[in-house]
């Protein structure tokens, strides 16, 4: 009999949440479990979902960093009544099929302006004949809250629906209770997995990437200062303004100001759309210059590439700066902030990543196959 899962996942601004959720229903389906991912968002056109059941949601994005305001993909304000929709749409999705396995990708630990689409649909989930096994799917890293008790209640409703939550990261490297103060909490029902990478990619045409410095920015949404400052800055590095400056440039930036940034560029800057085949352009670059994005993260890692990291810290956000920090300290990454870059900052912190070896940082990376492995034992256990 076939098992079949349900995976929800909502992004704002980056990409992260959407490939993390897209890799672990592939790894499923490569147990030959039926998956439907039920997406919040557009997904990129980078992100290859073959084998999954892509189920659009009524999308819904951030305007901007501050997370407050939610819009439309193209901006406009959400349509009347758009909460009522996206619950009974979600609702619709999950009862349409029997499911095995249902998967919130960072709920309960975020995204709690969803809790009227996503509480309905675990109370629901939890009163079918055939209960579903039901975990959470988060990253290594969680945004903190100036408010305790907000993070008290992400730690009472995993303990409320959850039997399961499934933390990406190596515990030798991150663990939870770094950057969630109830972990003690909620410790019974966490394994870490291992982090989760975006899965194969095509290889760069020849060439490409040779030698250059390569500097990405996710969905380049929020990474205005990173770009700007990339520009100038191969005119001012010691160690990197004889090569090629590759920028590439997320789908999430406007076609106006991608068309900007590609007349500003000079000579020896090439600027282009974020592509599919970035990992393969990293363990033949120089250099790689990003923020600090988990996916991103772990490419780097994976390619062994000197790198310098310009963490997105604007509003509230602490995820991407704790992550640079920490691999700043295993001497794998030069830090700079973001706030206050120039072009001048950005060359000389190249310089000093460029000036000293690659310090190695061995973490487990088989996250999609370890979380499909234990959502798969923790289903055959609860429905012995």
């Amino acid at each position: 009999m076939t098992r079949r899962a349900f995976i929800h996942v909502q992004h704002l601004l980056g990409t992260g949440h959407a490939v993390r959720a897209v890799a672990i229903g592939k790894a499923l389906a490569r147990e030959g479990v039926a998956v439907r991912l039920a997406t919040g968002n557009l997904l990129p056109p980078t992100l290859d979902t073959s084998g999954l059941e892509v189920i659009a949601l009524p999308p819904v994005r951030a305007l901007d960093a501050s997370f407050r305001t939610l819009v439309s993909p193209d901006g406009s304000p959400l349509p009347s009544g758009f909460d009522n929709m996206r619950r009974q749409a979600t609702l619709a999705a999950f009862l349409a099929e029997p499911v095995d396995l249902l998967v919130t990708e960072t709920y309960p630990f975020g995204r709690r302006q969803f809790a009227y689409e996503l509480e309905p649909l675990l109370e629901t989930a939890r009163t079918l004949p055939q209960r579903p096994l039901i975990a959470a799917s988060i990253r290594d890293i969680l945004v903190r809250k100036t408010d305790p008790a907000k993070e008290a209640w992400m730690a009472e409703r995993a303990l409320a629906h959850y039997d399961r939550v499934l933390v990406h990261s190596d515990p030798a490297f991150t663990r939870l209770e770094d950057s969630f103060p109830f972990a003690d909490r909620v410790a019974h029902l966490v394994r870490y997995t291992g982090y989760v990478g975006g899965g194969a990619r095509p290889e760069p045409p020849a060439g490409d990437g040779a030698d250059e410095v390569i500097v990405s920015c996710g969905g380049g949404a929020v990474a205005k200062a990173l770009l700007e400052a990339a520009l100038g800055a191969r005119a001012v590095s010691h160690r990197a303004g004889d090569c090629r400056w590759r920028l590439l440039v997320g789908h999430d930036l406007p076609d106006s100001e991608f068309s900007a940034l590609v007349a500003a560029a000079p000579a020896g800057v090439l600027v282009e759309r974020a592509r599919r085949d970035f990992p393969g352009l990293l363990p033949r670059a120089r250099l790689s210059v990003s923020q600090a994005g988990y996916n991103t993260v772990l490419d780097i890692l994976a390619a062994h590439v000197p790198c310098v990291l310009v963490p997105f810290a604007q509003g509230d956000e602490t995820e991407q700066t704790q992550r640079a920090e920490a691999l700043a300290r295993h001497g794998r990454a030069v830090m700079v902030p973001e706030a206050g870059l120039t072009a001048q900052g950005l060359a000389d912190a190249v310089d000093a990543a460029l000036s000293r070896p690659v310090a190695q940082a061995d973490v487990a990376m088989n996250g999609a196959a370890e979380s499909a492995r234990q959502l798969l034992t923790d289903l055959e256990e609860i429905r012995r």
